[in-house]
């Protein structure tokens, strides 16, 4: 049941762009769509459709052919190129992850990617020690043959890339891949487009706003083997990235600190929890030692070994169904569901209905921006 990877073409590519930037299609309705239609282009002709099916009563706003040729453009101009999940060079880790971003933006030296990695991140506020602690352990992973990730913003994360950029490292920004964010990593984020490489899912231009950075997150553990935590707050951004990367079976380590300081907090509490200790490097080398980045082969074998998954996502939306029927499976997903998630195995068994007429409902309900979907099969209420 899996997919090859193969290169697009350039109007394949327009059709993918279009099908991610349209209003309530996001990763993860992304590849549902893709795997139950087959093509972009066979998605986008069933969209209005699905979500007139979903109780949407005005029209989708489906992106234009126009605009994607604009967003192609606008990343040739900048000198980055726009990579597909399908496509032979995107990060076959990142790749593998449930909700991996259909699009990215690269600038710099993309051939990076395709090294194992570790990310490093941490307070924004690091103490002085701990900014030395973070460039140091870098400098040693860079020099080890490892790509160190990190998300550009201030303290550990500036430290690990200023650490390892000789020896190779990737900024993955919350914003456009032509937007720095913070300002003052101006210089740092040029010496990375020169030296290493810089990923982003946001479209060429979008300033950052608070919701970007937790999906940033994702593909910050995503492309990485491991996440190192070095100095992070009880409620963090940080402890968000680790929590991610145990959701994608990646490595959680964490450097111990003082019980006195509140930045360490988040790092021992991480600790208490079953992560890594790292004192050196060769802590995070031992750790990662055995591991391989998954595939997006596994990824799909997965999907389709589970029992209920295995009709669930292969099915075609049931068009042939009565439309009686399918407005009392609606009205039913919607009873069951709250804002709480709940996957789609258990939505399945507390409505007594087959998993296709299940996946489908859902998808249309999604379209009209009623339900969202979540990681990990999950669905709850817009």
């Amino acid at each position: 049941m899996t997919q090859p990877r193969h290169p697009l073409t350039d109007a394949e590519r327009i059709d993918w762009i279009r099908l991610i930037r349209t209003e309530n299609v996001g990763p993860i309705t992304f590849h549902r769509l893709l795997e139950q239609y087959g093509s972009a282009a066979r998605a986008l002709d069933a969209l209005p459709e699905l979500a007139r099916r979903g109780g949407r009563t005005k029209p989708l706003r489906v992106a234009s052919k126009a605009e994607a040729e604009r967003e192609m453009q606008a990343n040739r101009r900048f000198g980055a190129r726009l990579l597909c999940a399908c496509e032979p060079d995107y990060p076959e880790p990142l790749a593998a992850v449930d909700d991996a971003p259909p699009v990215i933006s690269v600038a710099g030296h993309a051939h990076l990617l395709r090294r194992r990695a570790v990310a490093i991140v941490g307070a924004r506020n690091a103490s002085l020690n701990g900014k030395k602690f973070a460039e140091s352990l870098a400098r040693e992973l860079g020099t080890a043959g490892l790509l160190v990730v990190s998300g550009l913003a201030r303290g550990i994360d500036t430290a690990a890339h200023a650490g390892s950029i000789a020896s190779g490292t990737a900024a993955v920004l919350a914003g456009g891949i032509d937007v720095v964010y913070p300002p003052e990593n101006e210089g740092l984020y040029r010496d990375i487009v020169a030296q290493g490489v810089v990923v982003a899912e946001s479209p060429i231009g979008t300033q950052p706003q608070a919701r970007h950075f937790p999906r940033r997150n994702r593909l910050i553990s995503g492309l990485s083997l491991g996440v190192l935590v070095v100095e992070a707050a009880l409620r963090s951004g940080s402890l968000i990235t680790a929590r991610m990367a145990l959701e994608q079976g990646r490595e959680v380590m964490a450097v111990p600190g003082s019980p006195l300081d509140p930045r360490c907090h988040g790092t021992n509490n991480l600790l208490r929890e079953g992560a890594t200790l790292v004192e050196r490097a060769d802590d995070v080398l031992r750790a990662i030692e055995n591991l391989r980045p998954p595939t997006m082969a596994e990824r799909q074998r997965d999907l389709f070994s589970a029992p209920i998954h295995t009709h669930a996502l292969a099915a075609e939306p049931r068009a042939d169904l009565d439309e009686s029927d399918l407005a009392k499976a609606r009205a039913l997903v919607l009873e069951n569901l709250g804002h709480s998630p709940v996957t789609i195995d258990e939505l399945v068994r507390g409505c007594q209905l087959s998993a296709p007429v299940v996946l489908t409902v859902v998808l249309e309900l999604e379209l009209a921006g009623r339900v969202q979907r979540l990681p990990g099969h999950q669905v709850s209420l817009a």
